[in-house]
């Protein structure tokens, strides 16, 4: 029986719960009645173990469970007929000054707040879009023919050429044996064998490939070598070692041409190389437009949370703080580190799990007020998008309308896709157009 309900602050209620002694003594015995059907102890034969033995062994147990599930199912109620919307889960502490024969408990917890939102109709968002063209398509194509590279011995004359004089340059794959010391001694890692890198892709420090620029096979040569504050080995981070390189191989890189040949290699069987490029401005296309849409998203979440006025539950905060620091865990040990001793504050995690419930209170508002609700032929058109780019669209539909979570998730995308149309349907927009590089993240050239 629910008692009180107290505020205690803006989210924060208590409950007082309290039911008889008797009613939990006559439920632990008529399961340890239970219990003792099918009870075995040495020395009897199953189930017919003494009611006083089998009150020893399991009373505990089942007295706690009784507990559980009588404050669980009074809570439960109590919250129904004072309509609380419960956020995350009770602390329920047992009551120190209770009446004679009566048990009595503290559950304290938090509601869900009132989201207002304010006037849409006044807020201005900037969106983005982007075009792809020819440039876009020849730099994919030239990222490509480096993927399918070859690498030839240099100053040799071939079916392609001798790729010019044999000295190691930008773009050559060299192998090299190397030393390095620090104050004439040999440090760990610093020595290497028939070591191959490719010149300018910057996989080594710049004075080490700088030193290796110049040289022909057979050559050495010794410099010195500063290593970064930051450097991943501490053992020589912030030190001067002495290095000492000999060129061993020298290869040059033979890209492929841009013929029906690299066409098939791409999947296009009558390598066609038109229809090559219309496939790679299609895939571009179909990239742009997502990371796009991610941007915009992303610009009518942020003045959802600026013009939205709400309580964010702490319990809620707590729960979301353990699922990031969980998935990262997770994310850590399938990359092969581990994570076992590793500590994962909280504070790590809270900013960005308040703000993930704090969207997610708002989204909830603006999908019920609204009726946003995902609708089954946005979700059936959403997974299609995605089977465009497999060679079987039907095992991709298979594979997302087997599993209902996989599925949940895709309703949550299109219900978010609702809102961010919705905000946007509503607001002052202007719209701006950022270059490709920009928008994928890189201003790097291939």
């Amino acid at each position: 029986m629910a008692t009180a309900v107290e505020t205690l602050g803006k989210l924060e209620r208590r409950i007082t719960i309290s039911f008889p002694l008797t009613e939990v003594r006559a439920e632990v015995e008529k399961r340890l009645k239970v219990q003792a059907k099918t009870a075995k102890a040495p020395g009897f034969r199953p189930g017919k173990v003494p009611l006083k033995m089998v009150a020893a062994q399991y009373g505990y147990q089942i007295e706690t469970e009784v507990l559980n599930d009588k404050v669980g199912r009074a809570f439960n109620d109590a919250a129904n007929e004072n309509q609380l919307r419960v956020a995350g889960y009770p602390n329920i502490e047992p009551k120190q000054e209770s009446p004679a024969g009566v048990l009595t408990f503290d559950a304290t917890f938090e509601v869900y707040p009132e989201v207002e939102i304010g006037d849409l109709t006044t807020v201005e968002i900037e969106t983005v879009k982007a075009e792809v063209s020819d440039a876009e398509i020849d730099k994919t194509i030239e990222i490509l023919r480096k993927q399918r590279v070859h690498f030839h011995t240099k100053g040799e004359a071939g079916e392609h050429g001798d790729g010019g004089e044999a000295i190691a340059a930008n773009g050559d794959r060299v192998t090299v044996d190397f030393v390095g010391s620090i104050d004439g001694v040999e440090f760990p890692g610093g020595k290497a064998e028939d070591y191959p890198f490719v010149l300018g892709e910057g996989r080594m420090l710049p004075e080490f490939e700088a030193a290796t620029v110049g040289l022909k096979v057979g050559e050495s040569k010794t410099f010195p070598l500063a290593f970064p504050e930051d450097y991943h080995g501490k053992d020589v981070a912030g030190k001067t070692a002495s290095f000492t390189i000999t060129l061993k191989k020298l290869e040059w890189a033979h890209l492929p041409e841009v013929d029906a040949e690299f066409a098939k290699s791409l999947g296009v069987a009558d390598g066609d190389v038109a229809k090559m490029r219309e496939d790679i401005k299609v895939n571009l296309e179909r990239e742009v437009a997502g990371r796009v849409k991610a941007r915009n998203k992303e610009a009518v979440m942020e003045t959802l949370v600026k013009t939205a006025t709400l309580e964010v539950p702490k319990s809620l905060i707590a729960q979301d703080t353990e699922r990031l620091a969980e998935m990262t865990r997770q994310d850590m040990a399938q990359r092969g580190m581990n994570v076992k001793d590793v500590p994962f504050p909280p504070e790590l995690f809270a900013e960005k799990a308040e703000r993930r419930v704090r969207l997610g209170l708002i989204l909830s508002q603006l999908v019920g007020e609204n009726n946003l609700q995902a609708q089954p032929e946005q979700v059936k058109a959403q997974i299609e998008d995605f089977a465009q780019s497999y060679e079987d669209p039907r095992e991709v539909l298979k594979y997302y309308y087997s599993d209902r979570r996989r599925l949940a998730e895709v309703e949550a995308l299109v219900l978010e896709e609702n809102v961010v149309n919705y905000v946007l349907g509503l607001s002052k927009t202007s719209s701006k157009v950022i270059a490709f590089d920009e928008l994928m993240g890189s201003n790097a050239q291939a």
